[in-house]
């Protein structure tokens, strides 16, 4: 069992990551320049280090366990963790070169995504041998994903108390939305405004893990959460079941093919509006790549 982390289990991370994120192998022979079976070799090797099996070979295909995954995640996070140290040692030199990661929170509207898309390309075309990595979070990762030194800068909609741990770039972008139910729920019947009379808690409800609470309180009653999903995109098929009622964006919504099969409840009792930012954590030096970055979001976010 390790115990340690040497040099030549960086180099066996390497292999593994690079077969791991390739999905086989035989794809990721011209990524390693390593011919199969020295990368056999060095999974194994790997293996035996952790005492664990990683993946599975054979007529079946590629396939990683669970152990496997966890360790595939890790690794993720160490090598995005030496990049950003490759890339604030260089800022320090003023060589603005290197690799940039940057984190999304998962579900955002396809506006910010493109405004994303367009602020890494000017941003590219303006500092020479740069290099984006973009990934995604759930919205209970993105605070974490901001402080771990993972990633340079994470664009998430936040609506908790502020943490000082965390920058927060504020962007001209705000994620509404309300409450919906399936057209099969017995609410459905009450579109718009529900009763005053009516018992919230008489009615399952979905929240979404990391939200504030404060969004399932209405003028007077409480939404009754009995389960959680991680995401709105998760959320969504609970709600369809006409079991649940839930809280989604109205982006989430609106002229999408399903759109007819949900109702919206409750007038502006639950209506809510959650703020766009860029986060970072304290200890990331803001250098003129990001800062460029930030600015060119903040303008191509209301194009």
């Amino acid at each position: 069992m390790l115990n340690r982390l040497q040099e030549s289990d960086i180099k066996l991370l390497r292999v593994f990551f690079a077969v791991a994120s390739c999905n086989g192998f035989t794809a990721a022979e011209p990524v390693l320049r390593m011919q199969r079976p020295n990368i056999s070799a060095a999974i194994k090797k790997l293996e035996e280090r952790l005492d664990l099996i990683l993946c599975h070979r054979g007529r079946g295909g590629f396939q990683m366990t669970k152990e496997g995954e966890v360790v595939f995640q890790e690794t993720k996070r160490i090598f995005n963790a030496f990049d950003n140290f490759v890339f604030n040692l260089k800022s320090l030199h003023d060589d603005y070169s290197g690799h940039l990661t940057i984190v999304l929170m998962s579900g955002l509207p396809m506006n910010v995504v493109r405004a994303v898309s367009k602020s890494v390309k000017t941003a590219m075309n303006k500092f020479e041998d740069i290099h984006f990595n973009v990934q995604t979070r759930l919205y209970n990762e993105v605070e974490h994903a901001s402080t771990s030194g993972e990633c340079h800068l994470v664009v998430s909609c936040y609506d908790m108390v502020k943490p000082e741990s965390i920058i927060f770039h504020p962007l001209p972008f705000k994620c509404t939305g309300q409450l919906y139910c399936a057209k099969t729920h017995p609410l459905a019947k009450h579109a718009g405004q529900l009763p005053d009379s009516m018992d919230m808690s008489d009615y399952p409800a979905i929240g979404i893990t990391g939200m504030s609470p404060s969004n399932y309180i209405g003028n007077e009653r409480r939404m009754a959460i009995e389960t959680f999903s991680d995401s709105f995109e998760s959320c969504l098929p609970a709600i369809l079941t006409g079991e649940y009622i839930g809280l989604l964006p109205d982006y989430f919504v609106e002229g999408k093919e399903y759109e007819s099969e949900l109702v919206a409840l409750a007038g502006d009792e639950f209506k809510f509006s959650h703020s766009l930012y860029v986060m970072n954590g304290k200890n990331t030096r803001m250098n003129p790549v990001l800062k460029h970055f930030v600015r060119e979001l903040e303008y191509f976010v209301t194009q």
